[in-house]
């Protein structure tokens, strides 16, 4: 099953569970951001990626110009761990991540948690790849994919008990756009999937073949 399937079928159940009231709100939320155009405004494929100096959950400090020493990126951005399609998405790069660092590539994660959260995601699902900090979403910004909850949203979201408050550090309405980008060594993007669906991510096998054209 494609990573794509399994979050459908998932969201298939779990959006039933949701009262009538507050997903009509999620719904009506997401397509004003689908509206906003902000996907087709975040970085795209042949810019330069904008550098970045962030933490990971094991108190690193990693750069995009350290990873690139390496060869080329693999930059995924998420919500956090309180989003179980995040969760599972990430579950499924780790599933490849041998795949891709045999390609010569380094994968990181980045969310606008604080890194004890991201400490809790990586030890639970056994990530082998950092997970950095993006507190604020500065680095989000560059990439053009913040933005922030609806005053609608934000309330949903307290009432399923997220936290974001707590977990992203003073900076609870902000968040990221789902989104995947191939660097290359040089720091031009050569591949990149975003999308202001947070229920789609990029396909493992697509990051895969991003990869093989570099070679």
């Amino acid at each position: 099953m494609s990573l794509n399937a399994e979050l459908r079928t998932f969201y298939g159940t779990r959006f039933k569970e949701i009262p009538a009231e507050l997903r009509e709100i999620m719904i009506r939320a997401g397509q004003e951001l689908a509206d906003s155009g902000q996907a087709d405004r975040a970085l795209s494929v042949g810019a330069q990626a904008p550098h970045f100096s962030l933490p990971s959950a094991t108190g690193r400090t990693i750069t995009l110009a350290d990873l690139l020493t390496k060869g080329p990126a693999v930059l995924t951005f998420y919500r956090g761990a309180w989003c179980p399609y995040c969760n599972i998405a990430l579950r499924t790069l780790q599933q490849h991540h041998n795949e891709i660092t045999a390609r010569g590539a380094q994968l990181v994660a980045v969310s606008p948690q604080v890194p004890d959260e991201s400490l809790s995601l990586t030890e639970k699902h056994a990530l082998a790849f950092p997970v950095l900090s993006d507190l604020g979403s500065d680095t989000a910004k560059r990439y053009g994919l913040a933005f922030d909850l609806t005053d609608e949203l934000a309330v949903v979201y307290d009432k399923f008990g997220f936290d974001l408050q707590r977990v992203n550090g003073d900076h609870p309405r902000t968040l990221p756009l789902p989104a995947t980008y191939v660097i290359d060594h040089d720091g031009t993007v050569r591949w990149a999937f975003v999308d202001t669906d947070y229920t789609t991510r990029a396909e493992p096998s697509d990051i895969l073949a991003a990869l093989d054209t570099l070679h």
